[in-house]
């Protein structure tokens, strides 16, 4: 079997959050049952460009591969209906909206329970189902900026800045898909389901971390640093070369000694400004000022040779063509392929989660309403009698389709 074949969960997704955590499950065998809300067209992300036809775009392929999708309109009472069916049946209700959306869908466990008391409803949301802001909308930007992220990324002398990734976003999507599996890893042991309230702004500030606990503890007041540099480990950064970008650090004593003999200054390892830790900070300027014009002098693979000979942490600062077509890449079986009736092949990054001996195999994200009859009659146990006469109350709507 798969490692998650035997769990069943109905989504109430959208977008990058919530469709980010699914999809690990999906490709572990988990069954996915994306409903999608006929009115707007389905998910939004369904029309994201520049690579969109259609209902097809590669946004939404990278999100919801190896899941099942169905139209299904929850305001329609007949609709509610079969909602309430699959909980009945299934191990998880998962969902992204604003944190005090769950109530009024009328998805929260208390909601629920009496149809199935082992379900766990997992609520993915900005700001969480509690708390003054439990009713604001927000977006990864936003949450990097009001959680203190863009406050210590960028240049000291530019302004404040975003990653280059949603991180926020990608993380809680890992954290949401965590928190659903304890949950029913729990109710299964125990019977009990229950709430899982995850949200950006919980995820990003414990990301926060060890800057966090220093400031929390002692003071310490994080500040964006000189070329993307470690808060205090030096030297730890980005390096010009005669040809580009490289990332290296001294982190430990023994890597600073290897930095130094690869620069061909091993004198600087026992020169005292620079001895120890706290040296090397104290001193970072005048350090500096010395590696920085060494590293200029010569291409990025010639570092890259004598940083890994004195087994120096190193790389070179890719590009994305350049990062998928690393060589770990492809040993890690990390591109993948999934034909597309669009698109042809779509070529896309796989899982990274890997368990045993276990590889997934990779479908193509569903077309809106693909899943429709298979999940009635075949998880549903619905006749066809039954399935018309839902059709006709509009329990499906009147899916727009955007051809």
């Amino acid at each position: 079997m798969k490692p998650l074949e035997d769990v069943r969960i109905v989504s109430l997704e959208q977008w990058v959050s919530g469709p980010f955590g699914t999809v690990h499950l999906a490709d572990l065998g988990a069954e996915v049952i994306k409903i999608e809300d006929p009115h707007p067209g389905g998910d939004s992300a369904r029309y994201a460009t520049p690579y969109q036809e259609g209902e097809d775009s590669l946004f939404f392929e990278t999100f919801n591969r190896n899941k099942k999708s169905i139209s299904l309109d929850l305001r329609n009472p007949e609709g509610r209906k079969v909602f309430e069916d699959l909980v009945r049946v299934s191990d998880a209700v998962y969902s992204n909206f604003r944190g005090d959306v769950p109530k009024r869908l009328r998805i929260t466990y208390d909601d629920l329970k009496h149809l199935n008391p082992r379900i766990v409803c997992c609520a993915l949301s900005g700001f969480g189902m509690t708390g003054p802001r439990a009713a604001d909308p927000s977006y990864d930007y936003m949450i990097q900026g009001v959680a203190g992220w863009m406050s210590m990324t960028g240049e000291p002398d530019g302004p404040p800045a975003k990653s280059g990734l949603p991180v926020v976003d990608l993380a809680t999507g890992f954290a949401a898909a965590l928190s659903l599996m304890i949950g029913i890893h729990t109710a299964r042991r125990d019977g009990v389901g229950m709430d899982c309230d995850v949200s950006l702004f919980d995820v990003a500030l414990s990301m926060l971390s060890y800057p966090g606990t220093w400031h929390l503890t002692s003071g310490f007041q994080p500040a964006r640093t000189r070329r993307s540099a470690h808060l205090t480990l030096v030297p730890f950064q980005t390096f010009r070369t005669a040809d580009g970008w490289i990332v290296a650090g001294g982190a430990t004593q023994a890597f600073w000694k290897g930095m130094a003999t690869a620069l061909g200054r091993s004198d600087l390892a026992n020169e005292p400004r620079f001895e120890t830790f706290q040296d090397r900070r104290r001193h970072a300027v005048e350090l500096l000022a010395i590696i920085e014009p060494i590293f200029e002098s010569r291409p990025t693979a010639h570092w890259l040779a004598a940083l890994r000979a004195a087994d120096v942490p190193c790389d070179a600062v890719n590009t994305v063509a350049e990062a998928v077509n690393e060589p770990q890449a492809a040993v890690r079986d990390m591109v993948i392929e999934v034909d597309h009736p669009r698109f042809g092949t779509v070529r896309q990054l796989a899982s990274p989660l890997k368990l045993g001996r276990f590889r997934p195999s990779y479908r193509r994200a569903p077309q809106r309403d693909e899943d429709l009859m298979s999940v009635l009659e075949s998880v549903l146990g619905y006749t066809a009698d039954q399935i018309a006469e839902l059709h006709a109350a509009k329990a499906f709507g009147k899916p727009q389709r955007r051809d």
